[in-house]
């Protein structure tokens, strides 16, 4: 008993402090934000829509969702093509938007050229401020001096972050000086719109002329240009030259064929770098194919001027950096972005980094608001069934057991108490949320408690039936009644696991408040329940057997102890009564 008040006192306390005093509700009882996503066909894939890419997507953004600290989210399949992610109340809505939208398609693609967002006027006669001398070293014949652009991030052991381009790369001429040991080459046009080189296209100068004019009509400072840019970007093939916009749109890119992707990234993570002065950035560890060409592609990037020297990482079609490589290759298979990010969007890109591409591409197709008023009334309606249930029970006991129901519903306080502060506590632990099914399972498990304690009662009267004082028929009745207990909660417990297993949503909060006052029930029994037992068992009210104990005797019906007695030796007179 010492133990069981010691553990309720310790998690009563750890309740106050931790500043959590209520359960944290599930989206059915608390409200919260539902999605609806329909997978897209991608070009070059017609059947990629089936249901082992429908269920891995769902796997991967319940992952997702989960790593935002949420617990409870429903991400579940609804047809062909649909589905249904429904958060609880409490998270950032447009992160969770944002999480559960990105494919998550990643690739590092050395940078052709790059200038400002907006789109290019159409002015033959303008001349790029500073101009770019393209006589084969690549150097800058503005303030720079041939050095790297002024206020662009450099990559040494690390990749460093920006989002915005310098404005002494616009006019840049566009060749197909894709890979970082090319060095940039032919004289770049006096208009502010690039102009390919014919001789290095292995297209030829058509494709590269239709991209330059793409290039210069390119308006990333608008959602409809990036979102176009976005999503031309992320159909194209990783051995495609692509345009692209940065994720402010303050700047858009011209982009060789990817070196590095996405799925050679081992894990990515968030961190808060103090040394420096870096802030929060996100660490990426490389496995060890990707550690090798990281090395590699970073090795040639070095040799290269500005900004042909650089890399962008895009992050579904968008570039959320482009860093510079300046001290030679990155080995060791780790790599760090840095620039510019906040603890939630660095930890936003560590996340869909972390647990991988979506196979589909999807789009949104509705998102509504979950009132909780519905799941209000319904947990309003399971309270007062839970009550009217509980009333039934403690009827039952004081009219059947008396003296016993003081014991029953003792230990149905204490495991109530046990319950409301595991509960409370794995809020902030796990993430666990309480919902309707979880509440049911806690009315449920009034039932399998109940059910424990009057076994061992049982037990104790039968050993009273037998004849025995109540003091050796409790310790007497404890070893049958353990068993039974035992065997009884292994099989609720068995039979929660399984459900929790086998079941998604909403079932499975059913499932573990289930197992959960399962184990409760045990440590109740064992802990609490026997050892008062064991303390009535000395009182006399108990112990004498009073008729409103419950242990009476004579209304149990209790043989009387068989006793041996030593009879006088039978006189003459008695011979014939004897």
């Amino acid at each position: 008993m010492a133990v069981i008040l010691i553990a309720i006192a310790a998690l009563t306390g750890g309740m106050f402090v931790s500043g959590h005093t209520t359960p944290r509700l599930g989206i059915d009882l608390a409200g919260g934000t539902s999605f609806t996503l329909e997978a897209k066909n991608q070009p070059g894939k017609p059947n990629a829509i089936n249901t082992d890419n429908m269920n891995t997507a769902v796997g991967i953004i319940e992952r997702r969702v989960n790593g935002l600290g949420v617990s409870e989210a429903e991400v579940q399949t609804q047809g062909e093509k649909h589905i249904i992610v429904n958060i609880p109340k409490g998270t950032n809505a447009k992160q969770a938007r944002q999480q559960v939208g990105t494919t998550a398609q990643l690739y590092f693609r050395p940078v052709v050229t790059t200038t400002s967002g907006q789109k290019t006027p159409e002015k033959p006669n303008s001349t790029p401020s500073p101009s770019a001398s393209a006589s084969g070293k690549g150097q800058d014949k503005g303030d720079d001096k041939g050095g790297k652009p002024s206020g662009t991030p450099s990559a040494s052991s690390s990749a460093s972050s920006s989002s915005s381009a310098s404005p002494s790369t616009q006019g840049r001429a566009l060749s197909e000086g894709l890979k970082a040991d090319e060095k940039p080459s032919g004289s770049p046009s006096p208009s502010n719109t690039p102009k390919p080189d014919p001789s290095k296209s292995p297209s030829g100068s058509n494709d590269q002329e239709k991209l330059a004019k793409e290039f210069a009509k390119l308006d990333c400072t608008t959602k409809a240009g990036r979102a176009a840019a976005a999503e031309k970007a992320a159909n194209a093939k990783p051995t495609d030259q692509v345009l692209a916009c940065s994720q402010k749109g303050d700047a858009k890119f011209v982009l060789g064929p990817s070196e590095v992707e996405g799925t050679d990234v081992d894990d990515a993570s968030a961190v808060f770098e103090s040394q420096n002065g870096a802030g929060w950035i996100v660490q990426l560890d490389f496995n060890g194919k990707g550690s090798k060409k990281f090395a590699k592609t970073t090795g040639e990037l070095t040799k290269q001027q500005s900004p042909q020297n650089r890399f962008a990482i895009v992050l579904d079609g968008e570039v959320v950096s482009d860093p510079e490589v300046t001290q030679g290759a990155i080995t060791g298979g780790r790599a760090t972005i840095s620039g510019g990010f906040t603890q939630q969007s660095s930890e936003d890109l560590a996340n869909v980094l972390s647990f991988g591409a979506l196979p589909l591409s999807f789009d949104i197709a509705d998102e509504t608001t979950v009132s909780a008023a519905l799941g209000g009334e319904q947990l309003d309606a399971g309270m007062i069934a839970g009550a009217i249930g509980l009333a039934l029970v403690v009827i039952y006991l004081v009219v059947y057991y008396r003296g016993l129901a003081l014991v029953a519903m003792a230990s149905l306080a204490v495991s109530a108490i046990l319950t409301y502060t595991i509960m409370v506590l794995l809020g902030p632990g796990i993430g666990f949320a309480l919902n309707l099914p979880a509440v049911c399972g806690a009315i449920v498990a009034i039932g399998i408690t109940a059910d424990s304690f009057i076994v061992y009662f049982e037990r104790i009267r039968d050993e009273i039936r037998e004849g025995r004082s109540l003091r050796p028929a409790v310790e007497r009745g404890w070893p049958r009644a353990r068993r039974t207990i035992l065997v009884s909660d292994f099989v609720s417990f068995l039979a929660a696991a399984v459900l929790y297993i086998v079941t998604v949503g909403k079932v499975q909060g059913f499932a573990f408040t289930l197992g959960l006052t399962t184990l409760l029930d045990v440590a109740v029994v064992f802990l609490f329940t026997k050892p008062l037992m064991t303390i009535l068992a000395r009182r006399p009210f108990f112990g004498n057997g009073h008729s409103w104990s419950g242990l009476d005797p004579k209304r149990l019906g209790a043989t009387p102890p068989l006793r041996r007695r030593r009879s006088a030796r039978p006189g003459p007179a008695d011979t014939k009564e004897a």
